[in-house]
């Protein structure tokens, strides 16, 4: 029986910052419109006890996914847009 091919990163977008940032019940900093990325990750290092070079994809999709929020905000920022 050949064996169960390895999960892959969906590849998450970020979410709408503002929404995240609004919809917390409290102020926080750790309001994260990666969040899917980053439970992903986590749970690539739990499924492979910490090993974090079998987790490299799930690592690079939440960076990726956070570099593309911090420029959304940058960007809104720049041009007077609310931001949370």
């Amino acid at each position: 029986m050949p064996a169960e091919a390895p999960p892959k990163p969906t590849g998450q977008k970020p979410g709408s910052y503002n929404d995240s940032f609004r919809g917390r019940s409290a102020h926080t900093e750790f309001a994260d419109p990666c969040e899917l990325a980053r439970q992903e990750s986590m749970t690539c290092l739990d499924r492979n006890s910490y090993n974090k070079s079998k987790c490299v994809d799930f690592f690079q999709a939440y960076r990726d996914c956070k570099k593309v929020w911090l420029e959304q905000r940058r960007e809104d920022r720049r041009q007077g847009k609310d931001v949370a």
